[in-house]
């Protein structure tokens, strides 16, 4: 029997990406979005022809009650859950001075990206406790960012829930390490997605000028083949740690 992930923002850029990889690795996929678009239909599609059974639902990870409906897209295709990637999360409206922050945009910005993705977890996890006889590797893996350790005044509050989510990893590492679920956090750096694409003309110059070690851009599929790795249990004897998917980019240099 097939193992079963659950993708969070699966539509398009690092989740799609993640459900792909996911889907050549042998699993079984449910994915959410807020909302079935051609993105949707384009991504089933892609992970149909990798051989996957896929499941989808519909729901902002903002609004605790939709949690339910996205857990169950999961179950619903064999009665379990193996795997689950947070993925889905939003960047600020508008970059701007911290002193310039508003409740809107803080609040925004930490529903999705924090609290819509710690209650989730803690859905799942406490299904995932209840299943009696896992076959399967299990994990869940939280896709924060290379800002849970870099800071970028210019967007605090994405900063703040981002090293949020980075102890939320750790924590739930040892809560659940028993159960035989790993918990793993990957840092993407500059990623080539719509999310990014507003800063596109700053980051080229940057990578031009030696942001990163390896001078390119990163893509949505260098940080998918990471998920599939930890989903498929390629490391064992990790948990609550972080790879950075950043092309070097977190390291200290003088």
């Amino acid at each position: 029997m097939k193992p079963i992930a659950l993708v969070t923002g699966g539509n398009r850029g690092i989740g799609r990406a993640a459900v792909l990889a996911l889907a050549a690795r042998g699993f079984d996929i449910a994915f959410s979005d807020l909302a079935e678009t051609d993105d949707t239909a384009r991504t089933r599609r892609e992970a149909e022809a990798r051989g996957a059974r896929v499941g989808f639902a519909a729901g902002d990870i903002a609004d605790l009650e939709s949690h339910a409906a996205i857990v169950e897209a999961a179950y619903a295709l064999a009665g379990r859950l193996d795997v689950l990637v947070n993925n889905a999360g939003v960047s600020v409206a508008v970059r701007g001075d911290v002193l310039d922050v508003t409740p809107e945009s803080f609040d925004r910005v930490l529903g999705v990206n924090l609290r819509g993705t710690f209650f989730l977890t803690q859905r799942a996890a406490r299904r995932m406790l209840a299943d009696a006889a896992p076959q399967h590797p299990r994990s869940i893996v939280t896709i924060t960012s290379a800002n849970a350790v870099i800071a970028a005044p210019d967007r605090a509050e994405y900063c703040y829930a981002k090293t949020a989510l980075s102890m939320m990893v750790r924590i739930l590492a040892l809560r659940l390490g028993a159960a035989g679920i790993a918990c793993y956090e990957i840092r993407p750096g500059v990623i080539r997605t719509d999310m990014t694409a507003v800063a596109a003309a700053k980051y080229d110059r940057l990578i031009a000028e030696g942001l990163t070690p390896v001078a390119r851009w990163g893509e949505a599929d260098d940080v998918g083949r990471v998920v599939a790795a930890m989903a498929a249990g390629e490391l064992p004897f990790m948990t609550g740690d972080a790879l950075h998917v950043d092309g070097g980019l977190h390291i200290h240099k003088l």
